[in-house]
């Protein structure tokens, strides 16, 4: 069923050159100079049913499989981040209630937000940013209920949104069981208990409401309240796992676009009586980047499905995907500039200033729901329950198989398998080195080169040390050494390779038992070239040289996007869900 809604929406919203008015790149481009929020794309996404979308089926919406959301999103940032941005930040501000609402909570927000109530989530303050313990909105408890007071700020949907999710201080001494949550449903409030702040110009996503709201004597019931009182700071720290996973979706978008405008520019420019597509320095620029986007996608595909099949993980599973994959498409738009030239900045000649406009607007995607540093810090925090797992060998490995997987059916997410911390580990990493060993056997047994069973092996020793290190680790609980966050960059991009080498796996064994052995693969899943070059480029991130075979493999993975278009891994999964961006 999610197959047909990600191709229903990417039919609604059209291919390059025959887009739905609405999302035509010229009348996008207008509304960023104008910094005017485009009212009408998020009509036509209303209209299509999306907000049903964010909602979880038990609460009335349509929301089954966390890896749909992140393909429906995909879809929208594909065509203009702005929009997915403000249309998404629903799912964002709900998800709490998802998390730890009662059921009555939960069905009254989902009705509401499945007929296209726009949801804000009230978490930062001027003068705190992402240091939540620190708030100072406040809620006392009455006769009645609760009534909050001050103000929270930078907050998406602050101002056009009715409901907004509130982190406040119940207790006057604060700490961790100091803050509750509230759902505040604007339009019960009195008239002169809130004041929507000012909009706040920024550089990228010019034309969301990035603003704020004050709150003044504001009384709101004693239903208001999400989950316990004092179990704030908990609900966000767990809403934040999905959270995190689902804003994979605004690069993954990204990602696309980028390689179509480059590959497009690249097919059609003449230097020297060639096409730029021609020349070999231009090949090798593309496959680099067509594999660090095969390499994001695989990490978001892995971390979406774990929402359901390793629930209780999410919190290392989310940094990692938070982490690493807006870093990834950050390299993508880089040397997609670097190809591009003076046309990656014109914001009106070179098609419609897409590519100008979308680095702009992914600069922010980073930032969103904790920036990089703060993902990587909770990374760190868990580094003696992620040794322990490895040198264990604790893996779930029911957990493991269905996740990578993406072509079946999840199991139903259940929320109370959240967790704060992940006891376990991560049963992706510490599932590399028997991972690596079946890559082994299938290049032992003619199924793979032997290149791949090389890479997967520099990269099972490569997480053997960086286990090593992590557990030699020291840090106090104030201060966090510099060389740690690296440790954590390392840490996930072992989790990339893992994922890659779990999907192709699973891919390559579900095609030999569907067609008997007899059948044909996807073009760049033929002799792992897609996989290959993933796990290349993860060696290169860290600090690795290839020698020049290996290098290679990122041309003939530039063959396959420049004579068809830039391959995605979520075609091949079933029935393909988007069209040729090409």
């Amino acid at each position: 069923m999610h197959r047909s809604a990600v191709a229903a929406l990417d039919s609604l919203l059209g291919l390059p050159g025959d887009e739905h008015a609405s999302f035509h790149p010229a009348a996008l481009a207008e509304l960023d100079r104008q910094e005017a929020f485009p009212d009408a794309a998020c009509r036509v996404l209303d209209d299509f049913g999306l907000s049903a979308h964010y909602v979880p089926d038990a609460a009335g919406g349509r929301l089954t499989d966390y890896t749909e959301l992140m393909s429906l999103l995909r879809t929208v940032a594909r065509h203009d981040l702005t929009v997915a941005v403000g249309h998404g930040k629903t799912f964002l501000g709900a998800a709490s209630v998802w998390v730890a609402g009662d059921d009555e909570q939960a069905r009254e927000l989902g009705g509401l937000v499945s007929s296209g109530a726009v949801a804000s989530w009230g978490l930062t303050e001027r003068d705190h940013g992402s240091d939540l313990l620190a708030g100072q909105v406040t809620a006392v408890r009455t006769v009645r209920g609760w009534t909050l007071n001050g103000e929270k700020w930078l907050i998406n949907n602050a101002t056009r949104g009715r409901l907004v999710c509130v982190l406040a201080r119940t207790r006057p001494e604060g700490g961790p069981r100091g803050f509750s949550l509230f759902l505040v449903d604007k339009q019960r409030l009195a008239d002169d208990a809130y004041t929507c702040l000012p909009r706040v110009p920024t550089h990228g996503i010019r034309g969301a409401d990035i603003s704020g709201i004050a709150f003044h004597d504001a009384e709101v019931p004693e239903g208001a309240l999400v989950g316990e009182a004092g179990g704030g700071v908990e609900t966000v720290l767990k809403a934040l796992q999905l959270t995190r996973t689902t804003c994979a979706a605004l690069s993954l978008g990204a990602a696309d676009t980028a390689l179509r405008l480059v590959t497009d520019y690249a097919r059609g420019r003449r230097l020297y009586g060639r096409t730029l597509s021609d020349l070999p320095r231009i090949r090798r620029i593309v496959g680099e980047i067509t594999a660090s986007a095969l390499l994001a996608e695989a990490t978001g595909i892995m971390a979406s499905r774990s929402v359901h099949t390793l629930t209780g993980e999410m919190s290392v599973t989310s940094a990692v995907a938070k982490a690493l994959v807006p870093e990834l498409v950050h390299h993508v738009l880089d040397r997609g500039a670097e190809l591009l030239g003076v046309r990656s900045f014109l914001t009106e000649t070179y098609a419609d200033g897409v590519f100008a406009k979308l680095e702009r607007d992914h600069r922010v995607v980073a930032i969103f729901d904790g920036n990089t540093a703060v993902n990587r810090n909770a990374l760190i925090d868990q580094f003696p329950l992620l040794v322990a797992g490895y040198r264990r060998g604790r893996v779930d490995g029911a957990g493991v198989e269905a996740a990578a997987r993406p072509g079946t059916p999840p199991p139903a997410f259940d929320r109370r398998r959240l967790a704060l911390i992940s006891q376990r580990g991560c049963s992706v990493v510490q599932s590399l080195p028997d991972t690596v060993a079946r890559v082994r056997a299938r290049a032992e047994a003619g199924l793979l080169p032997a290149a791949v069973a090389g890479l997967a092996e520099r990269i099972g020793a490569e997480a053997d040390a960086l286990h090593q290190e992590l557990g030699a680790q020291r840090r106090t609980a104030r201060d966090v050494p510099p060389s740690a966050f690296a440790l954590a960059e390392r840490y996930e991009l072992c989790y990339a390779a893992a994922a890659c080498m779990l999907l192709w796996l699973h891919h390559d064994e579900a095609l030999a038992q569907a067609q008997g052995g007899s059948g044909e693969p996807p073009a760049v899943w033929h002799d792992g070239l897609w996989v290959r070059a993933c796990l290349s480029t993860v060696l290169t991130r860290l600090g690795h040289t290839l020698d020049a075979a290996d290098a290679e493999v990122y041309d003939r993975l530039a063959e396959h996007t420049f004579d068809t278009a830039p391959p995605t891994l979520a075609s091949a999964f079933g029935p393909a869900a988007v069209r040729s961006h090409a």
